[in-house]
């Protein structure tokens, strides 16, 4: 009634838990592959890249789309990098979020720093090329990666995360509004655009 797309962020999900979602109504899941196979015991302990792909399957199966996309700048290789896009280009997503990774103070990876605003605009093109018909998403660290190019990642990229993330700070709503309409684009929310 309210033309309202649902799109959780639930952690690992088992059959019967993705069942009672889409019944309830869920229409997407967001559940980020973030890098490669091979880099994945890399970047995280508490579970397996298996059981990400396990989760996805899932989601699949009870009928839900799937928002999976990547996390740049962990230490990955450019092979780590293809593998990721390949992987999500093979699970027929229908969303892909690209996080650029925002260093924060006091976690293993503090001092990287491997991006750069063309590596950041290189890795949304690729992204468009080998998913054309799929919505990327500019999401976490492309205020602090992208910097004074962030306005050019919209060409390849549907849409960007608006205002703060999970753990850090994004520039304002109406910096962002501006920045769309300075490219000439409009801004469209629920499928109205936004004056």
């Amino acid at each position: 009634e309210l033309g309202l797309h649902i799109c959780a962020c639930l952690g690992l999900l088992k059959p019967q838990q993705a069942e009672r979602l889409a019944a309830a109504g869920v229409d997407r899941i967001n559940h980020n592959l973030n890098t490669s196979r091979r880099y994945y015991e890399e970047v995280c302990t508490t579970h397996t890249y298996q059981d990400r792909l396990d989760t996805l399957n899932v989601v699949r199966q009870s009928g839900m789309e799937i928002c999976s996309g990547l996390i740049a700048g962990m230490g990955e290789s450019q092979e780590d990098l293809l593998d990721t896009v390949f992987e999500l280009q093979g699970l027929k997503v229908e969303s892909v979020p690209v996080n650029f990774l925002n260093s924060i103070d006091g976690t293993p990876l503090e001092q990287r720093w491997d991006l750069n605003p063309r590596e950041c605009l290189r890795i949304l093109c690729l992204l468009r090329f080998a998913l054309p018909d799929v919505e990327i998403r500019i999401a976490g660290g492309r205020e602090v990666n992208l910097r004074s190019m962030q306005a050019f990642g919209l060409y390849p990229a549907n849409s960007m995360f608006v205002s703060d993330y999970l753990t850090t700070k994004g520039q304002t709503p109406e910096e962002d509004y501006a920045m769309i309409r300075d490219l000439g684009f409009e801004v469209v929310t629920g499928g109205h655009e936004m004056s």
